[in-house]
């Protein structure tokens, strides 16, 4: 008799210390979003693809004279209000000039604030105060403004074979 109740306590013992869930897993849903781009340009993709900080990274290790061939996103600060011929994207502590190769193609003019992915040759230049008073005419700034550039300036600079730019859709 007591061989019976030692086994049934041990088997109740044994029974509530198994006392696990076991809950099986669902299997997370992934949903991707397709993003649909007009594209202006060479036709480009959205794959591989630097973030505003890592080509903020190689535009330090360029030197005037230097060029890269990269695809890279950011946001758009600053389009021309004449013609939409030349664009300024964010790059953190500067802005990039972003022009567009062999002038052949134009920026519609309300996309500030815009990210976009460009494709094309980043580089370092130092633009002249004549061409730093041209651009910020095309960008409307005042008399004053323009007058006060008298320096040349080493900036950043991109020339663009191809842009997308995120379609938004109207509801």
């Amino acid at each position: 008799m007591k061989k019976i109740l030692f086994i049934l306590a041990l088997a109740g013992v044994t029974i509530a210390c198994k006392n696990e869930k076991t809950e099986v897993e669902q299997p997370v849903e992934v949903q991707e979003i397709a993003v649909n781009y007009q594209s202006i340009g060479d036709e480009i993709t959205d794959k591989e693809v630097l973030t505003k900080s890592q080509m903020a990274e190689k535009f330090k290790s360029l030197k005037t004279g230097d060029t890269l061939n990269l695809k890279f996103s950011s946001e758009v600060k600053e389009v021309c209000q004449k013609k939409g011929c030349w664009m300024k994207v964010d790059m953190g502590e500067e802005v990039a000039m972003v022009r567009f190769k062999d002038y052949g193609f134009f920026m519609p003019k309300d996309i500030a604030g815009q990210e976009i992915i460009l494709n094309g040759k980043a580089y370092i230049e130092e633009m002249s105060v004549e061409d730093q008073r041209h651009y910020a005419e095309d960008g409307g700034k005042s008399e004053e403004e323009i007058a006060a550039i008298t320096e040349v300036k080493r900036t950043l600079a991109f020339e663009a074979d191809g842009v997308l730019i995120p379609q938004v859709e109207k509801e």
